[in-house]
């Protein structure tokens, strides 16, 4: 690219404690890609994704050196959620209309007028405007009044959301997509018929610390047994209900077999499941990243309980510290990502849990093995500057070939108010399901 790119990145939250899922993914795309061209992030003033409460000033401040724009929000979530449940219901197990639909993304929120005011006034300014997650309002509405500038990263995960229909003209209508996995690749375009759109699976790097230090974490937080380690929200919606209750099992059917052999379940992140009193189940709580991959490479193995993935950044950091990875096989991504890297094992019930979990634990060249597999996946796939060049070849890609399709309009107010839209969960239900291999390959069944 002869001239530097100006680029805007748009995401329904963004700060420098805000240390997870597509906020982060957007934060590290940010602060990378300014090392090629002039980015600036257009956000709300929200921290917390459930409320969206304004906690945060309006007006322009700087993130790790990149200028951030933030926008109120005009409305919270309901506190006890009671309207965002019933309209989650309505559209996802009924049939309803694309109006219905449209009313659930205002609940869904974020919902901004400045923010969005502020996107439909960027056509001279930036060349590309790089939307995050289409499932909330801003990135819909960003999408929809700058089709021929967005670069969506769409990170959504296979549920009832998904099967929404008024996505299916935004992923046919936009510039470009970069996916975060081939799953999500092929689940986006089985959905929509948006084959056309250029698209790439790209996903995220990571910022790897060149030496952490295992013996550091055990000495801070007092890790005396050898410990699997889970990183994240601990939420049932990741599966970390059904993560307590393995864990226990696996416990209990060790002991018989080796009594005197202790094994702890180490957790990292903010609790909204209470964590179980239990001897062998430790809550460190919110970490700093330093602390975060200490305790990493101290892990035998990190395990990921999660039912639903666009991409597994803490499974690629584990690998890219040498550590193997113990997944959840009903997530079709997280399996994809031990298939295609071959450095990990998943399990679908309790044997297959402690089966995998026990043959890491006891076979130590099994989990070294797995780990170095996993090294080399990361940095052939996952290292910055192969994701840099994944944005920036598209990016120049775009400027150079016009797009030959438009942006579908949405119906007028009649259409939209017919009930004849499918329940949205039926509709992910009839998708092709299944991880998969490599690009080359497709959906396994």
């Amino acid at each position: 690219m002869n001239r530097r790119m100006s680029l805007a990145i748009v995401v329904q939250r963004y700060g420098a404690d805000i240390n997870g899922g597509a906020e982060l993914h957007a934060r590290y795309i940010a602060e990378h890609l300014a090392t090629h061209a002039d980015v600036r992030v257009l956000t709300t003033c929200a921290r917390d994704y459930i409320t969206w409460r304004n906690d945060l000033a309006a007006g322009t401040d700087r993130v790790n050196g990149i200028p951030v724009e933030r926008f109120p929000v005009s409305r919270e979530r309901p506190r006890d959620l009671v309207e965002f449940g019933r309209q989650s219901t309505l559209v996802f197990t009924q049939r309803h209309s694309l109006q219905d639909e449209l009313d659930w993304l205002d609940v869904e929120g974020p919902v901004s007028p400045g923010l969005l005011d502020r996107i439909r006034d960027t056509s001279r300014e930036f060349d590309f405007v790089i939307v995050f997650s289409l499932r909330y309002h801003c990135a819909y509405h960003a999408a929809r009044l700058a089709p021929a500038k967005t670069v969506l990263v769409p990170t959504m995960e296979r549920e009832a959301a998904v099967g929404l229909t008024v996505f299916q003209p935004v992923l046919r209508g936009v510039r470009a997509i970069m996916y975060n996995s081939f799953e999500e690749r092929a689940m986006l375009q089985a959905v929509s018929n948006n084959a056309h759109v250029p698209g790439v699976v790209v996903g995220v790097g990571s910022d790897i610390p060149a030496n952490p230090d295992p013996a550091r974490a055990r000495a801070k937080f007092g890790l005396r047994h050898r410990f699997l380690v889970y990183i994240g929200r601990i939420d049932a919606n990741k599966g970390c209900a059904e993560l307590f209750d393995l864990f226990r099992e696996f416990l209990r059917l060790r002991y018989l077999r080796l009594q005197d052999d202790a094994i702890d379940l180490v957790l990292i992140g903010t609790p909204v499941l209470p964590v179980p009193n239990h001897p062998r189940i430790r809550h460190l709580g919110y970490v700093s990243d330093a602390d975060k991959f200490d305790v990493l490479a101290a892990a035998e193995v990190l395990v990921m309980p999660s039912f639903y993935e666009s991409l597994s950044m803490v499974a690629l950091e584990a690998w890219a510290l040498g550590r193997p990875v113990l997944a959840n096989a009903r997530c079709d991504v997280l399996v994809g990502q031990c298939l295609r890297s071959n450095a990990g094992l998943y399990y679908e019930n309790v044997d297959d849990f402690a089966g995998a979990l026990n043959a890491l634990l006891d076979t130590p060249g099994l989990a070294t093995d797995l780990g170095e597999r996993g090294r080399r996946f990361f940095d052939e796939h996952y290292r910055w500057p192969v994701i840099e060049r994944k944005y920036l070849d598209m990016l120049t890609q775009l400027t150079t070939r016009p797009a030959t399709y438009a942006m579908e309009p949405l119906p007028g107010r009649a259409a939209r108010h017919k009930r004849t839209q499918p329940p949205a969960a039926d509709v992910v239900a009839a998708l092709p399901a299944g991880p998969v291999r490599d690009e080359r390959d497709g959906v396994l069944g």
